[in-house]
């Protein structure tokens, strides 16, 4: 399996590279040069699998260039860390099913994805005989996701740039208490897309993303989409054993990573497996107002109870437009140029057709995000966050009748502890790995939403 650039502008790369590079040296983002289709004898094969067995069969996939007796064990170590034997547990409650995404270290599904990736990075910088330092942005759960994934790992130092005062305490909590001297946690005074910007100004710096060995661990890397493809097949899996033949997903997503993970899955699968991808967004609503009208245009970022989805640049947008445009690297260029002094782009009638053949999309503000949590817990007792609250008040809408749908949820209740309290009147149970930061020692720098401070502060940090 070799790796191409939405822009067209590197030739082909092997998994190892790809994983290692982050974004594309043309200021593209990576994909396979084609998607694996899986048939139905092999779902026969996987049906039965375990967590870690499933998500072996499907990485090994996409990572040729790894031995798969290495892929399993990098994907055992990442998976042991998970409080729950399923590793990611179905609970069918209030007419829909919830894929619980939040047992790993952080209560957060970024964890899926960061804790192979640690393990991964590890392994090819032992590999090559490398160093690397790790840089990333954050709305909430990736950054101590990839803290957690990173930390203590061989030859590695991490730089985590989130908006400062923008983050729930707990997420700035998971992050800051981590004072390990390889750690760096950057409070930017500005959104989560000032620090996405810097993020991907300075990957474009390509002498000194060389000279500082720079490393990706935003979902601009193709390995974090990767792990995130598993539990849709998973998910699908699991029905299937019940005679489902046919499952629709609701994804909360702000950056456009996890729900274009499903629409990887979605053509993976046998045709007709995957139903439409419910896109589910709060007030910050780029992606609503594209798959609704074709409008995607830059607005003010606003802050929410869902702050992980304030967001409003999807930077794995262009992954999408690739295949929306037919796999023409040329136009993608071209109109990710436009957009970078536009702010805006259009789409013909036509192509919102094709759009509306994969996603249906729903904005929800948050006092009916308030008002789900509430009433899903007076319903069934279960305590929703309120990302996947979001996300369970866009699938319930849309839902149809005799369609199983399955909504992700993101992040474990006690990460927003105020936001719940709001809804329901008090917080929820807190467990260990939260209750454990109370008291502990925090560290991090404030800095100006600039390309060269930061810069200036990698320059004087790095391994």
């Amino acid at each position: 399996m070799e790796y191409i650039s939405t822009r067209g502008g590197i030739e082909p790369i092997p998994f190892s590279q790809a994983v290692m590079m982050g974004l594309a040296t043309d200021g593209g983002l990576l994909l396979p040069g084609e998607i694996p289709q899986v048939s139905q004898e092999t779902l026969e094969i996987w049906q039965g699998l375990s967590y870690p067995r499933l998500a072996l069969e499907v990485m090994f996939l996409f990572a040729g260039d790894v031995s798969k007796e290495d892929l399993r064990d990098l994907v055992d170590r990442a998976y042991a860390t998970f409080d729950h034997p399923q590793v990611v547990p179905l609970v069918e409650l209030g007419g829909i099913y919830i894929m619980e995404l939040f047992h790993g270290p952080t209560l957060a599904f970024k964890d899926i994805a960061l804790q192979f990736l640690g393990n991964l990075f590890e392994y090819l910088l032992a590999e090559a005989g490398d160093r690397m330092n790790v840089l990333g942005a954050t709305s909430g759960d990736t950054g101590s996701a990839a803290i957690y994934g990173v930390k203590g790992r061989r030859n590695m130092a991490i730089f985590i740039l989130y908006p400062h005062g923008r983050v729930s305490p707990i997420q700035e909590l998971q992050m800051t208490t981590v004072t390990d001297p390889e750690v760096h946690n950057l409070a930017i005074k500005g959104t989560f897309d000032d620090c996405q910007a810097i993020v991907k100004e300075i990957f474009s710096d390509l002498e000194f993303k060389e000279c500082y060995r720079l490393g990706a661990v935003n979902s601009i890397n193709w390995a974090r989409v990767l792990a995130q493809v598993v539990y849709y097949v998973w998910g699908y899996l699991r029905l299937r054993e019940a005679g489902v033949q046919k499952v629709v997903f609701t994804v909360p997503t702000g950056n456009f990573g996890n729900i274009f993970a499903g629409f990887v899955a979605k053509r993976m699968l046998p045709e007709g497996a995957i139903g439409r991808l419910v896109l589910a967004t709060n007030e910050n609503d780029i992606l609503y107002r594209f798959i609704s009208r074709g409008d995607y245009s830059l607005g003010q970022v606003v802050s929410t109870i869902s702050p992980s989805m304030d967001i409003q640049v999807a930077s794995n947008f262009e992954r999408y437009l690739y295949y929306l445009w037919g796999e023409d690297p040329a136009r993608v260029k071209k109109a990710m140029e436009e957009f970078k002094g536009t702010g805006r782009l259009t789409f013909s009638r036509e192509e919102l057709e094709m759009v509306r053949e994969d996603f249906a999309s729903l904005a929800v503000a948050q006092p009916r995000t308030l008002e789900t949590i509430k009433a899903f817990y007076l319903e069934t007792g279960y305590i929703l966050d309120p990302h996947t609250a979001v996300g369970v008040t866009a699938g319930l809408a849309m839902k149809e009748e005799d369609m199983p749908m399955i909504c992700l949820a993101t992040a474990h209740p006690a990460k927003f502890p105020e936001a719940v309290k709001g809804a329901i009147g008090k917080e929820p149970p807190k467990p260990p790995r939260i209750a454990e930061l109370e008291g502990k020692e925090c560290r991090f720098q404030v800095l100006p939403a600039s390309v060269d401070r930061v810069k200036a502060y990698i320059a004087e940090r790095a391994i």
